[in-house]
């Protein structure tokens, strides 16, 4: 959360231009991109139809910063499941019931995986 007395208004030593493109602060106070050790991270997964029409999605939750990583993962995901999907949101979403492929996939890669809900 920003507050009006940590934003730069006006600056002559030119310290506007070091401000974070991100949180607009400086120092950035933006959470760094972790480096993802599959043995150490515990990822979370459920089986979700709200909002979807009575679609499901096969949604892997709890991913450690760092979005570059997710997002070649997810690239191969899509492409062992046969299916779409996304990141959104610090989540992956593949679509359709793909627990055990996902699941299988990310045990195989080192993740630990959990199954959330019903």
């Amino acid at each position: 959360m920003t507050h009006d007395s940590d934003l730069i208004v006006f600056s002559t030593d030119r310290s506007h231009r070091q401000v974070c493109p991100t949180c607009d602060r400086h120092p950035c106070v933006c959470q760094s991109a972790a480096d993802v050790v599959p043995a150490e991270t515990l990822l979370r997964m459920r089986l979700d139809k709200k909002g979807r029409g009575g679609k499901a999605v096969t949604v892997v939750f709890d991913l450690p910063p760092n979005p570059d990583y997710f997002i070649h993962l997810i690239k191969k995901l899509k492409a062992h499941c046969g299916t779409g999907g996304a990141l959104k949101d610090n989540r992956m979403e593949i679509q359709g019931d793909q627990r055990d492929k996902v699941r299988a996939y990310l045990e195989q890669m080192g993740f630990n995986v959990r199954r959330a809900g019903g």
